[in-house]
């Protein structure tokens, strides 16, 4: 049996370039610490499941050059897969194609910012991208998608996506039913991309998950040494 391909979509963490939208309450530098602990925490729970030996997990990466830090913050065993030049619709059809192209049964496409996401919700969409053709979508809490499967391509749902706004879930849908592609849901998660949805993972931490959270969350144990470091009184 082939594997489904688990890919990780991320930037390689850089000050001033990663996260920006975490700063304030997060200055440059940290905002460039907790984007390289989200991505070691989303690969640590794509490794678990890739331990079944059904997946494989990439980072789809950008850009090309950094890959000697990436892979700092992967799991051995992960591969990199560097994305293309465009907008971000391009770049998702083109990491789809070249999955499906190295010889996967299917590509699964993850969020980098959601450092809690569960295993189970990952498990979920393999399990259903190898259920046929479909597009496997995990809404996410801000309107978008946490993760995008499929098993053949269908660029449509890529194109003319309002991509950073509310609507991308919904456009999305939209685009499957244009073209007939059935969607299997799996549950949905959030992603940390701005001071709201920062207090909201503090809160998870604290034993205060989202209210929507029909799953409880992964440990995230990087992101957590990182906000209970950033939160420590400063020995001087």
């Amino acid at each position: 049996m082939r594997t489904v391909a688990v890919a990780i979509v991320c930037k390689t963490p850089e000050a001033g370039q990663s996260k920006t939208r975490l700063s304030p309450p997060l200055r440059p530098e940290e905002c460039a610490a907790i984007s390289a602990c989200f991505i070691e925490d989303v690969a640590r729970t794509v490794a678990r499941l890739a331990g079944g030996g059904d997946v494989t997990g990439y980072a789809l990466y950008t850009p090309r050059g950094s890959e000697a830090a990436l892979r700092r913050l992967l799991p051995e065993g992960f591969a990199l897969m560097p994305q293309v030049e465009g907008d971000l619709g391009a770049r998702l059809i083109r990491g789809i194609e070249d999955l499906l192209t190295a010889g996967h049964d299917g590509a699964v496409l993850v969020n980098a910012d959601g450092p809690t996401l569960p295993q189970a919700i990952l498990r979920a969409s393999v399990d259903a991208v190898r259920r046929g053709d479909n597009v496997v979508l995990s809404p996410a809490h801000d309107g978008g998608y946490t993760l995008i499967g499929l098993s053949k391509m269908h660029a449509r749902l890529f194109q003319d996506i309002p991509w950073s706004t509310d609507a991308v879930y919904r456009v999305t849908l939209d685009r499957a039913r244009e073209i007939g592609l059935p969607v299997a849901e799996v549950p949905g998660w959030y992603d940390v991309d701005d001071e709201t949805s920062l207090r909201m993972l503090e809160d998870e931490f604290a034993g205060r998950p989202p209210p929507f959270a029909a799953i409880a969350g992964e440990n995230a144990p990087s992101t957590r040494r990182f906000l209970r470091e950033r939160r420590a009184p400063s020995k001087t």
